[in-house]
């Protein structure tokens, strides 16, 4: 259940059924369409459509001058992005994988993020870049990574992660109208997701949680792919009788403290599930935030993290499963939260 009454489904807009990567394709066109100063930039983006095919056939409508193929160089491709946001254009540039953002660390985490502040606002940097992240693709190491808290870390950076079709198109929409950098980390495996989308323009608010489900035994906070298997997780529980409460956090710079803090509160249980290696990772801020509020006074049970193994992601896909939180593992931890309940 998508308990997040604030979407452009609740608000009367007509809906049909769409792909992830067909909603965000349908959010560039429609920016794109509206705004001469919206351009697409990124390796392979024109006429092969992006390493994932989303951008499509964006180029054939737009011509080359508005979707912009550019070397392979993640390095000049996102400086190019941040000079031209700079400049008073809205660069969407995409990363063929999340991992290789990692060559673009000084555009992004010493310039895009910095410029506003160093310039005392004179300058923003409405910069889009798209970032096609997790595992379960069979991609290995250097292709399979969940880096998303490495740049929630750096001040100036706001950073989304979509786990719909309707807020993979809402969050888009949104980033473009902000003026600070946005980063958007799309799971790859989503990409061929189906889900109810509105037609035209809607926003998706930026530092808005939604709660997918609701439930008075724990709380499950979850970003991206997880919150599906999240929720799988709770179908399972609910016939044992544990109602979970899930929070899609959808953005983790900045965090709805409030949605997360008055679950907490309610259910008095927490559970952290997220991709990216568990030290130092969403789930450890999450944690830190409800610590330090009054929410921690509410705790039945300490809270409990579930995060990617201390490794790289293995190629090998038995191996790439065990890497990362299965359904199987959020109902052990589940389970031994409501223990008391049960």
């Amino acid at each position: 259940m998508n308990m997040d009454a604030g979407t452009a489904a609740r608000q009367g807009q007509e809906t049909r059924e769409l792909s992830y990567a067909e909603a965000i394709r349908e959010a560039m066109d429609i920016a794109l369409a509206a705004d001469e100063r919206v351009v697409l930039m990124g390796e392979d983006i024109g006429v092969y459509g992006g390493a994932f095919q989303v951008a499509s056939d964006l180029v054939h409508k737009y011509g080359p001058d508005r979707v912009i193929d550019t070397p392979i160089s993640e390095l000049g491709g996102a400086g190019v992005a941040v000079g031209a946001a700079m400049t008073g254009l809205r660069p969407i540039f995409e990363f063929q994988f999340s991992d290789f953002a990692t060559l673009a660390m000084e555009q992004i985490v010493n310039q895009a993020a910095k410029v506003r502040y160093m310039l005392g606002g004179a300058v923003s940097v409405p910069v889009v870049m798209r970032m096609p992240a997790g595992s379960g693709t069979g991609a290995a190491a250097q292709h399979s990574q969940s880096l998303e808290a490495w740049f929630a870390h750096v001040p100036g950076l706001k950073v989304v992660q979509p786990s719909t079709p309707e807020d993979a198109k809402g969050l888009l929409l949104a980033a473009l109208e902000d003026p600070d950098p946005v980063l958007i980390f799309e799971h790859k495996i989503l990409y061929k997701m189906k889900g109810e989308v509105p037609e035209g323009h809607y926003l998706t608010p930026i530092g808005k949680a939604a709660i997918r489900r609701e439930g008075s035994h724990l709380t499950i906070v979850a970003t991206s792919i997880m919150v599906h298997k999240a929720l799988e997780a709770a179908r399972t529980l609910a016939g044992e009788g544990i109602e979970a409460e899930v929070i899609d956090l959808r953005t983790i710079r900045p965090i709805d403290r409030d949605t997360v803090l008055g679950s907490v509160r309610k259910t008095s249980r927490l559970l952290c599930v997220y991709e990216g290696v568990k030290t130092l990772g969403i789930g450890a801020e999450i944690s830190a935030m409800v610590a330090e509020s009054d929410a921690f006074d509410y705790l039945d049970a300490p809270i409990i993290r579930l995060g990617g193994a201390e490794c790289p992601i293995p190629y090998n896909p038995d191996l790439e499963r065990a890497a990362v939180p299965q359904v199987p593992d959020i109902l052990e931890a589940a389970r031994a939260l409501a223990g008391e309940r049960v």
